[in-house]
Formats: structure tokens, sequence, C-alpha cells
């Protein structure tokens, strides 16, 4: 059976019904009508996700760390050591990263999974074997994946989707980590937009002038290899340019929408997978909520073609799942207001003439 065809086509619009419902519910609240802004529009979204109003409260919450490793590294486009990825990984484990104190804040489960790190991790409580490869090929060279490994990944991403909702999970929340996966975030929006390396490609972990120079022409290299212009596939897309993670972390987004549950975006790198996500299934990005808008030029391009409003801009950039758990709360609230404001019949306040 293929998965990714099954989940795809298990993927379907909102459902106005619902929708309808809590535009009215909303009306009838004891509030002015509207006084609660991007936080109305966003619970009409969410009963519109889960076919009912009120939908169910988006709790708990799980952030999935897809963790991997970039063959663009060797290429000097990040001064951080490529075996930063597994640390970090150990770190995740450990409970010691910002992505575990946001989550203890806000009540959701981490979740770290090895889809391609380069390293051999040991087992441990808490990680989720799921190797696909140990790392990518050097994009500017040759594709970073081959098809299978594409493959490979994106179902691992939806099998987890799917685990986490059957544990009782009523929101999804997009993480990652490897070392030079902004590179390859780049050259995936520029990919799938049509906007040129230069206006896609950022500073990632806060790289100099020189870096972040011969960062843009790494990606530009790499796409010119890949002779991606006017591409269709969105697998072969990823194979070219793309991450272990990304391709994950797509189907984890699919994987969601198909069941019905909100998937709240992090940066820059959830922002590449969910264009490829969208490229495979365009009413996917009805499920997903983005979560932040990151410093990363990158994102707010992929926020403009998914049709994306944030819910947070801090100007962060350190991924991990991070923006997506401070807006945790926000998704959650929006649902809060349906299931317990009370109306102004119920109430017994006058409502305006």
């Amino acid at each position: 059976m293929d998965i990714i065809a099954e989940t795809i086509a298990a993927i379907r619009p909102l459902d106005e019904g619902a929708m309808n419902a809590a535009r009215e519910h909303q009306d009838r609240l004891t509030k002015p009508r509207g006084a609660l802004g991007v936080l109305e529009g966003l619970s009409v979204r969410l009963a519109g996700i889960a076919g009912v109003c009120p939908p169910p409260m988006p709790e708990p919450a799980a952030v999935a760390v897809f963790a991997a490793d970039h063959g663009v590294h060797a290429q000097g486009v990040t001064p951080w050591p490529q075996e930063v990825t597994a640390q970090m990984v150990q770190n995740f484990l450990a409970g010691g990263a910002v992505v575990n104190a946001f989550a203890r804040q806000t009540g959701a489960e981490v979740r770290v999974i090895d889809i391609g790190v380069k390293a051999e991790l040991p087992p441990a409580e808490g990680l989720i074997s799921h190797k696909v490869a140990h790392g990518t090929a050097d994009m500017t060279l040759e594709p970073a994946m081959t098809p299978e490994q594409v493959r490979q990944a994106v179902e691992a991403g939806i099998s987890i989707a799917r685990d986490l909702v059957a544990a009782g999970h009523r929101c999804l929340v997009t993480g990652d980590m490897g070392i030079a996966n902004t590179t390859a975030s780049a050259a995936l929006i520029a990919a799938f937009t049509g906007r040129a390396a230069e206006s896609v490609t950022g500073r990632g972990t806060g790289i100099d002038d020189a870096t972040h120079a011969r960062k843009i022409e790494v990606v530009a290299t790499s796409l010119a290899r890949a002779g991606l212009d006017g591409a269709t596939d969105p697998m072969a897309v990823l194979a070219e340019v793309g991450g272990l993670e990304h391709a994950a972390i797509a189907g984890f987004i699919l994987g969601g929408a198909a069941e019905r549950v909100p998937v709240i975006l992090d940066g820059v790198i959830a922002g590449a997978a969910a264009l490829a996500a969208a490229a495979l299934a365009p009413a996917v990005r009805d499920a997903c909520v983005a979560g932040h808008r990151s410093a990363e030029p990158g994102h707010t391009a992929a926020l403009a073609h998914l049709e994306l409003r944030p819910l947070v801009d801090l100007e962060l950039r350190l991924g991990e799942g991070t923006g997506a758990l401070l807006a945790l709360p926000l998704v959650q609230s929006a649902v809060r207001v349906l299931r317990e404001v009370a109306t102004f019949d119920s109430a017994g306040v006058a409502d305006k003439a």
C-alpha cells in the first residue's frame, strides 16, 4: 500500500458547516464582534479542520524534532561543526535545550526522531530511530537524496504523525535539528517559489558577511546543477536540494492534515517542508498554523507563498520547534474562547441594538 498516496487522498478541505457555526457562535459571545481579531479567524479555521464546532481543545500537543545532517556542510556554509547535530540530539534527550524549556512551559511532549544524523546514535529513552541515511549528499555536486530516500523520509513523517494522534495528541508541532539545514531550506524555498537565491538565503546561526555570500553562492550553484526551473514534481525537488528532515516534516504535515488535527509550523525549515507538502496536496495548507515568522528572509517568502499569517514575530532564528511552541497557547486560547465564553443570552448580557 502506498502510504503517501493514501494519506494525500485522506486530506479534505475545511468543513464549511463547522466554520459557519463557529462564525455564528463568535458573534453571540459576550464581546464586541471581531474584538479578538486574528484569534477569531483562527478559531473558525480550527473548527473547519476538526469538522465540528466547537473544535476539540488542541491539547495535549507534541513537538516532533526531526534531526538530520547535510552533505552541503562541506561547502563552508556555516562555522558550526557537523558533530553539533548529534550533540544537540543528546541535549534534547537530556531535556536541556530551549525546545525542552518551552515544551515544559506549554505542557507539550517532545519526541526526537533520528531521520538522518550522520553519527550512529545509541538507543535512548525518548529517541525514535527512523534513520534513512547518514546525512544527505552534497547538493552542489549531486542530488542530496535518492528518490527512495525521499519516499522513506516522507513515510516516516506520516507514521510519526499518525502515531502521535493515535496516542491521543490533538495538536502537532514541527521541530528540527541539522547543521547547514538553512542552506537546504533556502534552496527548497527558491525552487518552490521561483525566487532568487539571494532573496531567500539568510544568516542562519548568525554567519558573517563572507560566509553569507558563500552560502548564497552555494544555493545558486545547487539550483543550477539541479535544473529545477519549472520543476513540477515536489518529490524530485526534495531529492535534488532538500534534507531528510525536510522530507520527514513534509510527511508529518501531511499526516496531521489527514488526521484533521492542526499542525503548528516552526520557522524556515518547517516553511520549506510545508511548501513541499502543499505542492503534494494543496489542501494541506488548511491544517497549517504559522506559529511565527523567523528572522530568515526565506521564511517570509515561504509564508507568503503558503498564504499563512504568523501568530508571533519575535525575530527568532533558533529552530527546534521553539517559535511554534510559543504560539501554542494562542492556538489553544482561540479554541478555549469557543468552548468556554458565555453568550449574550446565557450570561444575561444585553447585545448592542
